[in-house]
């Protein structure tokens, strides 16, 4: 039996991680920002890692590159789903799931708007380990990059909350 698919081993994704920013309200750049990375300190290297990420947005059907996914008009069949509840996010994809402490202000954008500007990055970003902060250059110099945002899965998500 053969395939035109290669299995994807998440195992070589490593670590995944997510951080919630927004820019600067009183430049009126409001807009919540999420982004997922991976360390690359999966067990075949950083290499293996972005094979295995681009792997996995092909196979949920998330197009890299400068395509906009709008995940707001269906967001129950949508692949991606965000859960805001207080200050934690939570990030659902088939198989993976992350979560992250947002700041107030990201919080506060998210519920106005209801929804979130999500980017998969498929380059590791070592740097940023979960737990240390990262400062606005350091974000700047990997989201801003355009070798990262030509090679990340871009779309708008609703955002959801635990009814209650």
């Amino acid at each position: 039996m053969t395939s035109t698919h290669a299995e994807i081993d998440r195992s070589q994704l490593g670590t995944l991680s997510v951080l919630a920013w927004i820019g600067d309200p009183d430049d009126g750049h409001d807009i919540p920002y999420l982004l997922a990375y991976t360390l690359g300190d999966g067990p075949a290297g950083p290499a293996a890692g972005e094979t295995a990420a681009r792997g996995l947005l092909e196979e949920i059907g998330l197009p890299i590159g400068d395509v906009v996914l709008d995940g707001t008009r269906n967001p129950h069949a949508f692949p991606v789903k965000v859960l805001v509840e207080a200050d934690q996010v939570a990030l659902t994809m088939p198989g993976l799931n992350a979560t992250c402490t947002a700041p107030p202000e990201w919080v506060a954008a998210a519920a106005d708007s209801e929804q979130v500007y999500f980017l998969f990055a498929t380059r590791p970003w070592p740097e940023a380990v979960p737990g240390r902060p990262v400062t606005a250059e350091t974000l700047q110099k990997f989201a801003g990059d355009e070798e990262v945002l030509t090679s990340s899965a871009h779309c708008v998500l609703q955002v959801q909350r635990l009814k209650k």
